[in-house]
């Protein structure tokens, strides 16, 4: 089956249609804001369309195609539960993740010189989401009103921004949020300056404290990008994770600006429990929290699908 736009006006994307392990993936190129490609990989699930549709996203970026198999084929656990319910999923990727892009360049402004465009900055990872967004409400097999996001870490952070300024999908999850940036928190000392680069390593901050957490945001920024939201969110924690206050303090402040949101946090020692990871025998590693977490996202989107 060929994917179909509705608008024939639309220009077409690129797509392949491939057998990735026994499965029928449709790889697409899809074109973003400053014209360049940026690829998914999309499966339908059996019976007829339009299908509600989950983009499911991980980490900030980068290695476009490449990435997209590797994690269709390695990664797919909760795909197939997904499109066991009869959801259209799969795997996006976008642009790296710029250094403080989002803080330092401001919004994208848009203008023309000499006839063509041109843009203050560069976009950023999150846009190529909302070009990925926009350019599958043209697939006839999908549902353009029921589309929903599944992005854990820096994934779940461009949750957060894409929201605070776009109002086209349905409902989101932000998984494990490192919504550093998002909340204009200024990190302590377990933030370095790599001396060749001159760019922050975070990997080891640590913010398990909620107090702490607001008491280093910007809390004016914060609440001029959380008030801006209206897509129905859920955030999902991670009771042991170093960044904890972090993803506890994105569902507070939400939560007291009287945004539609919820929040629940497991007890899992994966980074990334809401997509479990396939063994070395070839089956998946999972226990019953990760079934418990993926169940919720499910019954999430199908209440807000309906």
């Amino acid at each position: 089956m060929k994917l179909r736009q509705s608008n024939s006006n639309q220009l077409e994307q690129p797509v392949m249609q491939m057998e990735l392990d026994g499965h029928k993936t449709y790889l697409i190129y899809i074109e973003t804001m400053d014209g360049l490609y940026t690829p998914i990989g999309l499966e339908l699930p059996d019976g007829e369309g339009p299908f509600p549709v989950v983009l499911l996203a991980s980490g900030n970026g980068g290695e476009g195609m490449k990435w997209v198999l590797e994690n269709t084929k390695t990664r797919r656990y909760t795909i197939d539960k997904l499109l066991e319910q009869g959801f259209a999923c799969g795997w996006i990727r976008y642009r790296t993740e710029v250094e403080l892009g989002y803080n330092d360049g401001g919004k994208l402004v848009k203008d023309r010189r000499q006839g063509r465009e041109m843009f203050n900055r560069s976009p950023l990872e999150y846009e190529d989401e909302i070009s990925i967004i926009e350019a599958i409400k043209e697939y006839q097999e999908l549902d353009e009103e029921r589309i929903g996001l599944l992005g854990m870490s820096h994934g779940g952070e461009m949750i957060l921004k894409l929201t605070s300024e776009y109002h086209g999908v349905r409902a989101a999850v932000a998984s494990e949020p490192a919504a550093h940036e998002f909340l204009a928190l200024n990190p302590d000392d377990s933030v370095s300056i790599n001396p060749e680069t001159q760019l922050r390593d975070i990997e080891s901050m640590q913010m398990q404290s909620v107090s702490k957490v607001r008491k280093r945001i910007n809390m004016e920024i914060a609440l001029e990008r959380i008030c801006s939201i209206e897509t129905p969110l859920f955030i999902m924690g991670r009771n042991q994770d170093e960044l904890q206050g972090i993803f506890r303090v994105s569902y507070d402040l939400l939560y007291e600006q009287k945004k539609e949101v919820i929040w629940k946090s497991y007890d899992h020692d994966l980074h990334g429990y809401v997509y479990p990871l396939l063994g070395k025998d070839g089956n998946y590693i999972v226990n019953d929290v990760q079934e418990e977490a993926i169940n919720d996202v499910i019954s999430f989107f199908k209440k807000h699908f309906s």
